[in-house]
């Protein structure tokens, strides 16, 4: 009998790049995704083609459910039904600027889904790993506080410090503006670590930096480089909001974090908490971005800047990686930031 994956969100970036992962290493995958993306931002960002596309390259190997995750009626049942060895949980409502506009929605998603969820694998399936794909805004704008210095293309943090190297989980969440989106998926995030260290189960968490790859379906308030790379090739104008187009990101490609998972799922510690980005291996500010994009496509970028930032936007962040590696000293980046690029540029072209 095969083992079964059982994918929320699983047309989308995370979730998909997790469905081919798990099925290369012989999983059966069960997706739940009901498109709410093109409902958050938009027909241009629907992951119905991503759907399409995995039945088309798994096949019967793959059942897909459009099901709401906050349903727990539907949700059992696709728990009780396929009794999954493995839970990855990367639906989300995933925008600071969306949040704010339904708040209820929101929340509704991101920790009542994920209560949902929880509850569903702990009465059906306990034995499961449940993997959590928490963000770094769960550490709100905590990072600001950093002591930062201002170079030519980018801000950075004082090399005296010790989050210079990246932020680790050691970070406070208190005292700190998250925006919605954050508070709703620290509410998750906690709960998440709560059924890992109170009940015992075999839960992940894992606070994404930016995360990225070609089946991203890039839109203005979520999606960073996949939607910069969009803009370029299209000539669609791009919008900087403050901080001089100097803000760093880290950026994750999909395969090095669901590999991750695979890591954690063959050596499962409950409850326990990871920064998950690129790390100093794979970061890059938006001038750097629009810079090495311009190169690759051999076309101009078209930039407004705006001088307002956006509430809560992290200035610098840079994950440290150290525990994660520490635990899992198997796992490394694969995936620097210019063979990402690379990546999202021939995507686009094809």
């Amino acid at each position: 009998m095969s083992k079964v994956a059982l994918i929320t969100g699983s047309a989308g970036l995370i979730g998909s790049e997790s469905a081919r992962f798990f099925a290369e290493k012989g999983y059966d995958i069960v997706g739940i995704d009901n498109d709410m993306r093109a409902y958050f931002f938009g027909a241009d960002a629907s992951t119905a083609w991503n759907k399409d596309a995995l039945i088309k390259k798994l096949g019967a190997r793959y059942t897909h459910y459009s099901v709401d995750i906050r349903e727990p009626a539907a949700i059992e049942e696709i728990v009780r039904r396929h009794q999954p060895s493995i839970v990855i949980h990367t639906a989300a409502q995933p925008s600071h600027d969306w949040a704010a506009k339904e708040p209820y929605t929101d929340f509704g998603i991101n920790a009542g889904g994920t209560l949902v969820l929880l509850e569903s694998v702990r009465q059906f399936a306990p034995d499961a790993t449940f993997i959590f794909m928490s963000t770094n805004k769960v550490y709100g704008d905590q990072p600001n506080s950093l002591p930062l210095v201002e170079h030519e293309t980018r801000w950075e943090v004082d090399e005296s410090h010790p989050f210079n190297k990246g932020i680790d989980e050691s970070m406070s969440i208190d005292n700190t503006l998250h925006s919605i989106f954050g508070a709703s998926k620290v509410a998750a995030d906690v709960l998440v670590q709560e059924y890992g260290k109170y009940f015992g189960m075999k839960t992940g968490i894992f606070r994404g930096g930016c995360l990225t790859g070609p089946n991203h379906s890039g839109a203005e308030l979520h999606g960073f480089l996949a939607y910069l790379v969009k803009c370029v090739a299209t000539g669609k104008p791009y919008t900087i909001f403050g901080y001089k187009g100097k803000q760093v990101r880290d950026n994750i490609h999909a395969r090095d974090l669901v590999n991750m998972f695979w890591y954690f799922h063959e050596n499962p510690r409950p409850g326990e908490v990871y920064n998950a980005g690129g790390g100093r291996q794979a970061n890059i500010s938006m001038l750097e971005a629009i810079q090495k994009i311009e190169k690759l496509t051999g076309k101009k970028a078209n930039v407004v800047y705006k001088d307002e930032p956006r509430r809560g936007d992290h200035i610098w962040y840079v994950s440290d990686l150290s525990k994660f590696k520490a635990h899992y000293p198997g796992w490394d980046i694969t995936y620097d930031i210019d063979a990402t690029l690379r990546d999202l540029c021939a995507h686009v072209r094809a």
